[in-house]
């Protein structure tokens, strides 16, 4: 039997999928990382579900890159892992964005999906 993934390892295995969703400009790909009843608030009102976070992505400006860092890591429950994160999203043709991201990651069977994310602007 292997060990557990660390809370760590399990949150860069899916942040890394939306990196490249995100950077690729691929919004329904992103919008599968998520569970179908997800709560996402990025930096316009709130959406439940992946058709919002699909609208969402769908709505940013080609060209759009993220580069995230790992703050802290919480582990609450076995089928969770609590995120908090530093990104950089990119643009072309105006200054970076730097927010605060809070996400819940929960285990569904053998994957991890995104159940929570929200996005404050940093002070």
């Amino acid at each position: 039997m292997h060990p557990a993934p660390d809370s760590e390892a399990i949150l860069r295995t899916v942040l890394d999928q939306w990196k490249a969703a995100v950077d690729k400009h691929e919004p329904t790909r992103v919008a599968d990382l998520f569970t179908k009843d997800a709560i996402f608030q990025g930096l316009h009102p709130y959406s439940v579900g992946r058709s919002g976070v699909a609208d969402y992505y769908a709505s940013q400006p080609l060209g759009i890159t993220a580069l995230y860092r790992i703050l802290e890591t919480r582990r609450p429950a076995d089928d969770l892992v609590l995120g908090y994160l530093s990104v950089d999203f990119s643009f072309s043709d105006r200054p970076s964005l730097g927010v605060n991201l809070s996400l819940l990651l929960r285990r569904e069977g053998d994957a991890w999906h995104i159940s929570h994310y929200q996005v404050s602007l940093l002070p």
